[in-house]
């Protein structure tokens, strides 16, 4: 069965009407009039136009893609040949994967941003600390590096580190196309990446990646050189390679390395030296020649090497390289910077000062980088330290339980304010606080000097609304035991109700005395007195001037003036030390100059003030003296008028001090107990101090000032 048509008419054609692009016959709706209407099309999507365009555009190509598609298998062909593509498709596919190769290297490129952040480790250095020589004393910090201004690195090592490394840095564009290239290979033949990179890759590598040895890091190396080679100039970037590389020995840094293998900075270093240190860079580890023998025998062939290269590229002559025949041979591992028993107090001392006077935070700080260049004098520090050391042994042996308790602080102050040297404690790792610069004990008889140069400056005042009148050196004064201490208005009394009264060491009465006299003979009743005369407040603001800090003082009470204060031994030696520089007082210091990676850092230096009249200085230091002499007629240092030096003790036996002056040097020592397992209550010397002219704290003072 079938069904039929009729014929068209013979002037007819058939046609199939297309609406035009972006019309479409739609069902009508009525108008408001009552007709239908034609409702518009939607516009197509951007897709769908992007696509009829690039239709449109491409279509003259259409032929050519269409011989270029690979028909599998290839018709005509037999066996094996129908699987191989003909020459225009192979053609094709390898211009295709030149083409998106570069196209996604570009992509990648104009991606790749520099970090601005580097790694912390890369950048981190140590504090390096010096005497007052310039000689090492420590360093601190977790990395051992030391960044330097590449224009202070002399020419012929940066060349010999060039030559060893990457001889055509100046003029590649920061990778190696062969060296990556040799990586890649071995890294897809044997599963391990290796070698290839030049100096910016390694800089990469150092600052802002990681180690690890994989492909995509070895691919964002090769990006990161290129854009840094475009935005760094060569000598930046040849700057921070040499402050990050590795060398060995805990070094970072061709600084620290030459600190380390030569003892001296990079700027003196030679070209033979700089080729032991450019050797280093291939793996320190292998290189070192003090390791082994087999490490030393790399090291010279690889020495010889780097320095022959310099001739092949013309940075070395021939007579030069004819005059390094013996290999320079590295000092051993020292560890001359590293810190210690006493040089940690030094340290603690110098770092604190450093970073309130250069303005810097704890952060920028442990950042690393800064010399600190201290006062303290090497010499001193270690008589300073074997003085209190051998003590310390005699106590033991002499009193082995009251010796556990015992503790020594004592430290030397310059008339200008330089701390020369301290003795912190027996070993800053098991005992963390500083004994020089404690505020623990009363500062006892050692306190009568302020007092005495108080009265001396303002006068006394007996009776009430009385004008002051001057105190001189002959002013008679009750030295009795146990006198009532009195005010203008009458006798002292205390909160009890209890008369106030003073006493002498030993309840010793010495009858009507000078206050010259008195301070010779260390007699306290004289000067309790002078205290309520002058004006405790005056007192304590003498002693403040000198140098003694508002913060060591208590109560206002006549005990003040016999010396309640509880004063450090930094402060004792520095307040003595006003009066040798003639009443004006310099803040004590331990920083007399900080730089950053050789650049000056500002400082916030002490100036000397006046603190009291010369006049009065020197009253005080002549008694000083007289009190030196009395108590040391056979003292070498006795015939001399330049020591001028007292000891001083404390009414309930729980200090004892030495503290004077010699040649423009103020010292002074402190001998205490307190159980520190129990409580921070200092307990009674108990005898193991000796006596005040001629126990512990004098033999340690006598032995640190090189007298007796």
């Amino acid at each position: 069965m079938q069904l039929k048509l009729p014929p068209a008419p013979a002037d007819e054609t058939m046609q199939l009407r297309v609406p035009e692009p972006g019309t479409f016959d739609l069902p009508q709706e009525p108008s408001a009039s009552g007709r239908r209407g034609r409702r518009k099309a939607p516009r197509p999507s951007v897709l769908a136009r992007f696509t009829t365009v690039a239709g449109a555009r491409l279509s003259p190509f259409a032929p050519f893609a269409r011989r270029l598609r690979p028909q599998y298998p290839r018709p005509g062909r037999a066996d094996w040949r129908r699987w191989v593509p003909s020459w225009r498709q192979s053609l094709g596919a390898a211009g295709l994967a030149v083409g998106v190769s570069g196209m996604f290297l570009s992509v990648a490129y104009a991606a790749t941003d520099i970090p601005e952040d580097l790694n912390t480790f890369a950048t981190q250095q140590d504090n390096v600390y010096f005497w007052s020589d310039g000689t090492p004393m420590a360093r601190t910090g977790w990395v051992r590096r030391q960044a330097m201004p590449l224009k202070d690195v002399p020419e012929d090592v940066r060349w010999a580190v060039l030559a060893a490394e990457n001889a055509s840095f100046y003029s590649d564009p920061g990778i190696s196309v062969s060296g990556i290239t040799r990586a890649l290979v071995r890294t897809v033949g044997e599963g391990d990446t290796q070698g290839g990179s030049t100096i910016t890759q390694q800089y990469v590598k150092n600052v802002y990646l990681t180690q690890d040895r994989s492909l995509g890091r070895k691919f964002d190396e090769a990006l990161l050189a290129l854009k840094l080679d475009n935005q760094m100039s060569k000598d930046e970037i040849l700057e921070g390679y040499l402050n990050t590389s590795w060398f060995g020995r805990g070094t970072y840094g061709i600084q620290r390395a030459s600190q380390a293998y030569y003892g001296k900075d990079v700027s003196r270093l030679n070209v033979s030296e700089a080729a032991v240190l450019a050797s280093l860079l291939k793996g320190a580890g292998l290189y070192d020649p003090t390791l082994s023998k087999a490490n030393r025998e790399r090291a010279v062939e690889r020495w010889e090497w780097i320095l022959d290269r310099m001739v092949d590229i013309g940075k070395l002559s021939k007579t030069e390289r004819a005059t390094y025949t013996k290999f320079p041979e590295p000092i051993e591992q020292s560890n001359q910077y590293d810190t210690g028993k006493q040089s940690d107090y030094l340290v603690e001392l110098a770092s604190q000062y450093a970073k309130k006077a250069a303005n810097l935070t704890d952060q920028e700080f442990d950042r690393g980088g800064y010399q600190i260049y201290t006062t303290f004098d090497k010499d001193r520090q270690n008589e300073l330290t074997d003085a209190v050391t051998e003590a310390r042994k005699d106590v033991r042996e002499d009193n082995p339980k009251k010796a556990k308790t015992a503790h020594i602080g004592a430290s030397s102050v310059a008339a200008d304010g330089r701390i020369l040297a301290v003795y912190g404690g027996p070993d800053h790792r098991r005992q963390g606080f500083n004994e020089s610069n404690a505020t623990t004990v009363p500062a006892g008889s050692a306190f009568l000097p302020f007092v005495y140069a108080a009265g001396l400056e303002h006068g006394v005042v007996k009776e009430r609304g009385g004008e002051a009148t001057p105190v001189t050196p002959q002013t008679i004064y009750d030295g009795n035991d146990a006198v009532p201490v009195t005010t203008p208005e009458g006798p002292y009394w205390d909160r009890d109700g209890d008369q106030v009264s003073a006493h002498n060491d030993g309840k010793k009465s010495w009858g009507p005395i000078t206050l010259h006299d008195a301070l010779a003979g260390s007699v306290n009743t004289p000067f309790m007195q002078l205290g309520m005369d002058t004006g405790l407040a005056k007192v304590r603001g003498t002693a403040e001037a000198a140098g003694l800090l508002p913060s060591s003082f208590g109560a206002q009470v006549p005990a003040l003036s016999v010396g309640s204060a509880t004063p450090s031994a930094i402060r004792m030696a520095s307040g003595y030390s006003t009066f040798a520089a003639l009443g004006k007082h310099t803040e004590p210091y331990s920083v007399r100059k900080v730089t950053h990676n050789g650049s000056p850092v500002a400082l916030n230096t002490p100036k000397p003030k006046r603190a009291m009249s010369g006049k009065v200085a020197a009253a005080v230091t002549s008694a000083l003296t007289d009190a030196y002499r009395t108590a040391h007629p056979t003292s070498p240092g006795a015939a001399s008028y330049e020591v001028a030096a007292k000891g001083g003790t404390t009414q309930d036996d729980k200090a004892a001090w030495y503290v004077g002056t010699a040649d423009d040097v103020s010292t002074a020592v402190v001998v205490y107990r307190i159980d520190l397992a129990k409580s921070l209550e200092p307990l009674q010397l108990d005898g193991i101090a000796g006596t005040p002219n001629a126990g512990v704290p004098y033999d340690i003072w006598s032995s640190a000032m090189r007298i007796g």
